[in-house]
């Protein structure tokens, strides 16, 4: 009995001792440490907060140059890579196995960044039903869409087995079956999901014509900020988040769509609850510089018809994965007068290191006093302005926060990148463009 209470005793000692070295910094320091690290060919990555003492013990692969030095921060782990391939690397302490860490060395990818302000023209896929409306009947007010249970947010794809792809091809189908008394067959989207819907149109009183008590668009447009193109297959990235209806507030399912030269003809001031806003025009020859393919919580992407010129940044870039962004200075390139592409200066307030996409990855901070002077801040066009840190592309701004427009969210190139159908991940991951 003596003996079991004293094995208790120890075994509590023993797991205060336990615990108590999971506190100590250096133990810490080890279990921050990334357990896997990416990084492009021909580039270098530094791990910094490394414990004093630490060594590389050894190392699987040959691909990979790592050295152990010192940095700013303190102590560092330093990658250098110059083959594609992987590597496992084993760092010891005292001459004890501490930590293991995978090494994958990705082809090299650079892209040209952006700046540009852009028009936007989309064509929805079928005509897209923004809201209902009455028809006045001589039995009264009536709407037709309504009854026949089509929702706002529906697309419209057929009618009576026949594609709808504007606005146009509504009317035809709505006349012959006014005047023969018939039903359509409406065949809309909604959620991902095909529904049939009978609908009857009814004839308005006041000028006799038929209507579905349906307001439908088949088109959008606007101004945005263009983020990078990819100078070998000239895929671009733009925009940052998705375009979404201005009424139903869906995003709009793309069928064909464009992009085009945009110039900035004056600029609305954010302030406190009031987001400012680009005003800008499509460029006089409204010529298209490029198709959209995909419009995606990431941006708009699709292929630009030839390369584009921001002035002074048209050398491709490297760029970095969400875990090299840190805490500090950057710059932003964007346009706020004409066509010229400017640097201004901001702050990365904070970076979340995702393993996942997601759109909001970063929060950033104006801080350049002429851009602020200008516009106060973060406005409406600005989205999908490249974010530049440490001379690789790192994101693009995409929201600014309503109640201090000198802030707001961006997102990580990594799945720009991804979303744009550029295999940032070499042999690990294919991705149809």
């Amino acid at each position: 009995m003596v003996k079991d209470k004293l094995r208790r005793i120890l075994g509590v000692i023993l797991l205060g001792c336990l615990v108590g070295i999971g506190f100590l910094e250096p133990v810490q320091d080890y279990v921050g440490l990334p357990s896997a690290l990416k990084v492009f060919k021909g580039q270098d990555r530094i791990v910094s907060n490394l414990p004093a003492g630490t060594e590389v013990a050894s190392a699987n692969g040959t691909n990979v140059i790592f050295s152990i030095g010192k940095s700013s921060g303190g102590h560092s782990f330093s990658v250098n890579a110059h083959e594609d391939g992987d590597s496992v690397v084993t760092l010891e302490a005292g001459g004890f196995p501490v930590k293991k860490m995978g090494i994958s060395v990705l082809p090299e990818l650079k892209v040209v960044p952006g700046g540009q302000s852009i028009g936007v023209k989309l064509n929805t896929l079928g005509v897209l039903v923004v809201g209902h409306h009455l028809v006045d009947t001589k039995k009264g007010q009536r709407s037709p869409g309504e009854i026949a249970d089509i929702q706002v947010g529906d697309i419209i794809t057929k009618i009576n087995g026949e594609s709808i792809a504007k606005m146009g091809d509504v009317a035809p189908f709505v006349r012959k079956a006014g005047k023969s008394g018939g039903m359509l067959d409406v065949t809309v989207i909604r959620n991902k999901k095909t529904y049939h819907r009978t609908l009857q149109p009814l004839q308005d009183k006041h000028d006799l014509s038929y209507r579905i008590g349906l307001y439908i668009r088949d088109s959008a447009a606007g101004v945005g900020t263009l983020t990078f193109f990819h100078p070998q297959s000239h895929k671009y990235g733009a925009l940052g988040h998705v375009i979404s209806d201005m009424d139903t507030k869906q995003p709009i399912v793309v069928n064909k769509g464009e992009i085009l030269k945009s110039t900035v003809t004056s600029i609305e001031k954010g302030s406190n609850g009031h987001p400012g806003e680009k005003l800008a025009r499509f460029s006089d020859e409204n010529e298209s510089i490029g198709s959209i393919s995909r419009n995606s919580p990431f941006g708009i992407f699709g292929k630009l018809n030839d390369g584009l010129s921001n002035g002074r940044w048209d050398k491709p870039l490297p760029v970095a994965f969400s875990d090299e962004v840190k805490e500090g200075p950057a710059k932003i390139l964007t346009v706020v007068n004409g066509t010229k592409v400017q640097a201004f200066q901001v702050e990365v307030v904070s970076s979340v290191p995702q393993k996942f996409p997601a759109t909001k990855g970063m929060v950033i901070k104006i801080t350049d006093p002429k851009l602020l002077k200008t516009t106060g801040g973060i406005v409406q066009g600005m989205s999908g302005s490249p974010i530049i840190q440490n001379g690789k592309l790192i994101g693009a701004v995409t929201h600014v926060f309503v109640n201090d427009p000198t802030s707001g969210y961006g997102v990580h190139i990594e799945w720009m990148l991804d979303e744009a159908g550029i295999n940032i991940y070499g042999k690990q991951k294919q991705k149809a463009s």
